[in-house]
């Protein structure tokens, strides 16, 4: 009798103080308050036991009207997985999709039987999770918890997970301290921008999480059908839900480089019930002045992390990334590329998350040793004054071409200042300005103009 009281009083302890936490979360999501405590005893971190360097036929992803699809029912519809030179899905590609889809149902079978310890484990794992965050998530915790199996509950945990990471790497470099500003969208959903400016290191830096949710613009709309999507709305609505972390970095120092990174995750239901979705980011530097054993370790973390799914990966992700960034007016790229790729939506939601993962992974690595490593370089006024040049073209990309921005700005109740976020701080343009031949900046065009090989 003893025993079992005591085990009551356990469980009771327990639930009240996971209600505690949760209410403290939406205290402190109401408050503005910079950052959730961390927890003194156990680790948060996404990256556990990550060192910032890492271990040492073409492929492309087609929607055919069946690929990134949930149906009513909760089946999902496989995409066409095209092997470029080939005519037609292999058999083995086939069976594969038979058997996983074997196993799906099979996962479902035993999540129908889980157990009330492990469902209460899960969901102090998420509280846990939670004490790393800059601050509470976009969506109110209760209704993460109660659909954590979802991949819109997934994604917005990995991406505040991303962003606490990276925010917490760029503070300990500098030495300043993030402003957090938590802001909601009237017509559903938030966001969570952090931003540091005029630090020891960095002008500008700006790290943003957005969980956005309604019904698309015919504007926005406009946009996806351009790219090949078919969306059938119901009386001509179409519900979404949009999420993402991106990050532009703008330092101080012209021999350290702009980074710049964004992981999304789109969801739209049709008339049916049915859901079509996609994955779309990607990882880039730019540099002011060349550099190839940067360019190589930046390039080869990425290529690691792609090489973990599929071999053509990095290849083509690099090459549609160096299509992507072109200023088309100017005749060069933004800077030195890395990985880019949207409407991802094969071979499966559960791989190409995986895919994601791997990829959000890599932002710290691949980019900190390049800043710790040009810290401290001398730099004259002339190199200060072709940054700012540089960043004019980086201005002139996002403004006209980027697909982020034009989608945010088409986007009822969207928040200008987390849009504009990528901006920096101060840019310069010349009139016909056109570096002297031989000099390191005529160089650095060069290379923007005919984009190389890294590794």
């Amino acid at each position: 009798m003893a025993t079992a009281a005591f085990c009551s009083v356990s469980k009771t302890a327990q639930v009240t103080s996971r209600r505690c936490f949760i209410l403290h979360l939406k205290r402190l999501a109401g408050t503005g308050v910079a950052r959730v405590p961390s927890c003194p005893t156990h680790s948060s971190s996404l990256f556990r036991g990550t060192n910032w360097f890492p271990r040492s036929t073409s492929v492309r992803f087609m929607s055919h009207g069946s690929a990134g699809r949930t149906t009513a029912a909760g089946r999902s519809r496989r995409g066409v997985l095209a092997f470029s030179g080939a005519a037609a899905v292999t058999a083995a590609a086939a069976v594969a999709g038979f058997f996983a889809n074997a196993s799906h149902f099979q996962r479902a079978e035993m999540a129908m039987k889980v157990s009330p310890a492990v469902k209460e484990k899960e969901e102090r794992d998420m509280l846990e999770r939670c004490r790393g965050f800059m601050s509470p998530p976009v969506t109110d915790i209760d209704v993460l918890q109660g659909r954590k199996a979802e991949m819109r509950t997934r994604m917005e945990m990995l991406i505040m997970e991303t962003q606490a990471e990276f925010c917490k790497a760029l503070e300990e470099v500098d030495g300043g301290t993030f402003k957090v500003d938590r802001w909601d969208r009237n017509e559903g959903g938030g966001g969570i921008s952090c931003v540091m400016q005029d630090g020891k290191v960095f002008e500008k830096a700006g790290v943003n999480v957005s969980v956005v949710f309604g019904n698309l613009t015919e504007e926005a709309a406009k946009q996806m059908r351009s790219r090949g999507k078919v969306l059938k709305g119901k009386d001509g609505k179409l519900p979404f839900c949009a999420m993402g972390v991106s990050s532009v970095i703008h330092p101080k120092n012209p021999h350290i480089p702009t980074v710049h990174f964004n992981y999304r995750y789109f969801e739209i239901e049709e008339e049916d019930g049915s859901k079509q979705w996609w994955f779309g980011g990607g990882t880039d530097l730019t540099p002011i002045y060349v550099n190839r054993e940067d360019a190589f370790h930046f390039h080869n973390t990425l290529k690691e992390a792609c090489d973990k799914h599929h071999p053509q990966y990095y290849p083509d992700f690099k090459k549609w990334c160096d299509r992507y960034f072109y200023v088309r007016h100017r005749g060069e790229t933004r800077g030195i590329g890395g990985i880019f790729f949207d409407d991802l939506d094969a071979p499966s939601q559960e791989e190409v998350f995986s895919f994601i993962k791997s990829c959000a992974r890599t932002v710290v690595p691949c980019y900190l040793p390049i800043v710790h490593k040009h810290l401290n370089d001398p730099f004259t006024e002339e190199e200060k004054n072709w940054q700012q040049v540089r960043r004019g073209r980086y201005v002139e990309f996002n403004l006209v071409y980027d697909r982020g921005v034009k989608f945010g700005l088409a986007t009822p109740g969207s928040r200008i200042e987390s849009i504009l976020m990528s901006l920096p701080l101060t840019a310069r343009w010349e009139y016909m300005h056109e570096p002297a031949k031989g000099t390191p900046e005529a160089e650095m065009l060069e290379v923007l103009r005919n984009p190389k090989e890294w590794v």
